[in-house]
């Protein structure tokens, strides 16, 4: 057994937190992704950009698995991804999600929101996790707005409600489904600082975005998919300033000169 046990090891001493390795997805004839080969190392933040039907959101959503893969590994924390059931439930805690709609529930404050999945998953006491969601509130700054219910904020606001609600699960890793696309130009600023902020507080971050600007200053490493293959990547500076794949610069010059 001791192979076993240091392969382990291994994996804590390099400190990689999410490890894909030839992972493939179809959807029909659609081979949405293709051989995806993707080490994510504890507080990394990696970007994954590239034109739409890319695979970018697919590969998101099979990190925490509300994809299932047709073949391939997925390994978070050194645990492979557990197919279904209390295990599943677990991971989903470890894995932070912020989808492009804000998913928070109707019917609850935004107190609430945040306080749930603390007290229904985590099994936290209510007065703690009600402590948590606040000062988590403030972090995302929206404290002001506890008691309100999400209709009654803008996009802007609800997208940071989401991501404190999130973060109140205490996940290993957030993954970020182009969190800003459906909101109004003068909102996506105000969230993309609050996703600045843990990215330089350590926070393990896989972000598909549109978002260039954000990819420069706040990637450690940009990835660059199309056609459900990972074509390039690189650390930010290298990738926009000199991409090698023909793909990669005929993407960024149509987004980049526009």
């Amino acid at each position: 057994m001791t192979e076993v046990s240091v392969a382990k090891e291994d994996v804590a001493a390099t400190g990689d937190l999410v490890v894909l390795k030839s992972v493939n997805k179809h959807f029909g004839a659609l081979h949405v992704l293709q051989d995806i080969d993707l080490t994510i190392a504890r507080g990394e933040v990696v970007v994954v950009i590239g034109p739409s039907g890319s695979g970018k959101s697919t590969l998101c959503r099979a990190i925490n698995r509300l994809e299932t893969i047709d073949s391939g590994t997925i390994v978070l924390d050194g645990k492979p991804l557990p197919d279904e059931g209390k295990e599943l439930a677990r991971l989903r805690a470890d894995v932070g999600m912020v989808f492009q709609s804000f998913n928070l529930f109707a019917h609850k404050t935004v107190l609430e929101n945040v306080m749930l999945g603390q007290v229904k998953v985590r099994k936290t006491e209510k007065k703690k996790a009600e402590e948590k969601a606040r000062k988590l509130l403030d972090r995302v700054g929206v404290a002001n707005q506890a008691d309100k219910y999400p209709a009654q904020l803008s996009g802007g606001q609800q997208q940071r409600v989401a991501i404190a609600r999130a973060l109140a699960m205490e996940p290993k890793v957030m993954l970020f489904d182009e969190p800003t696309s459906a909101l109004d130009p003068e909102m996506i600023n105000e969230v993309l600082e609050v996703m600045q902020q843990l990215a330089r507080d350590g926070m393990t971050m896989i972000v598909v975005t549109h978002e260039m600007g954000f990819a420069r200053s706040a990637a450690n490493r940009v990835v660059f998919m199309a056609d459900g293959r990972i074509v390039e990547e690189a650390v930010p500076d290298q990738f926009f300033s000199n991409p090698r794949s023909d793909r990669a610069k005929d993407f960024l010059s149509k987004i980049l000169h526009h």
